[in-house]
């Protein structure tokens, strides 16, 4: 389909949300374990959180173990942490069974489903009339599209994503979770519910830019060079996992005090009155104080194993999902001639 055919077949604002909510379940199916590994790991290495093993559970509570030197000081079972993702896959199936992988899979879904629309499609209508604006030759129209389309769906649905860490970092029934959330918003307030939008949109804010300056970079080369007019599914699956990586390895540090935020709201009264008010800055110097430059990068690996594929997946599934709509636009407007 040429360009005259893309100007004529417009995929309309539904069209656009229904092919990001169809990727979006698609994707959460299929990466939410690695995510679960990803804040596993990320939460093992929390300074304030040190010595604590999530992985005690025999089904009906957790068991909350401190560690010293790798000795288990307070529970009689020899256990150790996770050294890595595929130990943590391992040890999460032996003690919590299969399905503690897709644990928070829900609220992971409350989360994606509305988060892609409004992302996906806020983007496409910010790309199309800056397009109109400024001309088609400006390179940074993906770089503020995509940084302003993740701001906002950021901050609309922050509370449902803080339930979904706190779920994937500890095993909890949803009556256990409703009353920790309870405690806290009678305690700090429902802005306690937004605890984490910080680095959250220190993290999703510049990987978005990145990741769509990429992802157009790459999809406009690919076409060009295959003499494609609009982008296969392949082209859209290896510019989304190029690009994807890239803002993946850039934004991790952030990655990783979003989620040490989040999860440190949860603890114990005096861990929570000494960490509530840190800054992002505060809590970076803390991680490299406690673990050295890497204990930014934790999780590094399933961060990086799950965003390429998700992202691969997400966009390919939207390219796909739009291309269809084009064709039915073209043949109901055939039809209807």
């Amino acid at each position: 389909m040429g360009s005259k055919g893309n100007e004529l077949y417009k995929v309309t604002t539904s069209q656009q949300a229904i092919s990001s909510c169809c990727g979006a379940m698609i994707t959460s199916l299929l990466v939410t374990p690695l995510d679960v590994i990803k804040v596993r790991l990320q939460v093992q290495s929390n300074p304030s959180l040190k010595g604590r093993s999530f992985l005690e559970s025999d089904g009906l509570m957790d068991h909350v173990c401190v560690y010293e030197n790798g000795t288990n000081k307070t529970c009689q079972k020899a256990s150790r942490q996770f050294t890595g993702m595929r130990d943590a896959f391992v040890k999460i199936i032996q003690r919590e069974g299969v399905k503690a992988l897709w644990s928070g899979l829900p609220p992971s879904l409350a989360v994606s489903v509305p988060t892609t629309v409004i992302y996906f499609t806020c983007y496409d209508q910010l790309r199309d009339a800056f397009l109109s604006k400024l001309g088609e030759d400006n390179d940074y129209i993906p770089l503020i599209a995509g940084g302003i389309a993740r701001l906002c769906s950021a901050t609309i649905i922050s509370p449902v994503e803080l339930i979904r860490t706190r779920m994937q970092s500890r095993r909890l029934t949803y009556k256990q979770l409703h009353a920790c959330i309870s405690s806290n918003v009678s305690k700090d307030g429902w802005l306690s519910l937004w605890k984490g939008w910080g680095p959250t949109v220190l993290r999703d804010v510049p990987f978005s830019a990145l990741y769509w300056c990429n992802y157009e970079y790459f999809k406009k080369r690919l076409c060009k060079r295959l003499g494609k007019h609009e982008p296969t599914f392949l082209i859209a699956f290896s510019s989304g996992a190029a690009a994807g990586s890239i803002a993946a390895l850039l934004t991790l540090p952030f990655d990783v005090v979003k989620t040490h935020r989040q999860t440190e709201i949860w603890e114990s009264e005096t861990s929570a009155s000494q960490q509530r008010h840190a800054s992002v800055w505060e809590i970076m110097k803390r991680i490299v104080a406690e673990n050295g430059f890497t204990g930014l990068y934790a999780g590094i690996v399933p961060r990086l194993t799950k965003v390429a594929p998700a992202c691969a997946i997400m966009i390919s599934t939207y390219e796909y999902g739009k291309s269809f709509f084009r064709r039915l636009n073209k043949e109901r407007d055939i039809k209807n001639r």
